[in-house]
């Protein structure tokens, strides 16, 4: 049986170069990241910024939903492979990043099809299923402790076929680490298994930056 390359920093940076080209403001959104320390793990990696970009044009998604916003680099990512018409619901909590985030969309003429909701996002969710909602696709990255909360509700506001992408499902390879003692690697080690043993949806563990879990629903 074959088994899946280790990706080096080097084979990383092969990959990117090899592939499509970031928008500008995606790049602008990277370079500042990158001087705010050690928070700017909560960015999407380059790979999977292409890899949402390429699921949303094959699969003619144009209603998205994302828990966790940050910056808005992943936003945008999606953004931009949206049709015109396209519109993206964004939710976070924190209002200075979601300024700077507001300030990038404007940058790249998309802030007409991106949304943003301040406010904790089990409460916006209730609020979008009290509504009838439903999104062609929902990305959740946002805070840890919430992911089998979040993905429960979402499961009522996707039709069937439907995607939930999850990011961090990896957590920086401390899922196989049973000894771990990080908190959150536990959460996410039960989360992966309370995702397997769902029968509402078929899933994917993709290992593209830190780990996406992608789930079809049935």
């Amino acid at each position: 049986m074959g088994s899946n390359l280790v990706i080096t920093k080097e084979l990383e940076n092969y990959i990117n170069n090899n592939s499509f080209n970031l928008h500008k403001i995606q790049e602008e959104i990277i370079y500042y990241n990158n001087n705010l320390g050690d928070i700017k793990k909560m960015q999407i990696s380059i790979s999977q910024c292409h890899f949402l970009h390429l699921i949303i044009k094959i699969s003619n998604i144009k209603n998205i939903l994302e828990i966790g916003t940050f910056t808005g680099l992943s936003t945008l990512s999606m953004s931009l492979a949206l049709p015109a018409d396209g519109k993206i619901t964004s939710l976070d909590i924190n209002s200075d990043t979601n300024k700077i985030a507001l300030d990038f969309f404007n940058k790249a003429n998309q802030e007409n099809k991106i949304k943003t909701i301040i406010k904790p996002a089990l409460e916006t969710i209730k609020d979008l299923k009290g509504e009838k909602k439903k999104f062609d696709m929902i990305f959740i990255d946002a805070d840890k402790g919430n992911y089998k909360n979040y993905f429960n509700l979402c499961l009522d506001l996707i039709n069937q076929n439907a995607l939930i992408i999850i990011d961090n499902v990896l957590w920086y390879g401390e899922v196989v680490n049973k000894e771990s003692k990080d908190k959150i690697a536990k959460t996410i080690m039960d989360f992966n298994l309370f995702v397997k043993n769902d029968k509402r949806i078929e899933q994917l563990i993709i290992p593209i930056g830190d780990g996406f879990t992608v789930c079809r629903k049935l």
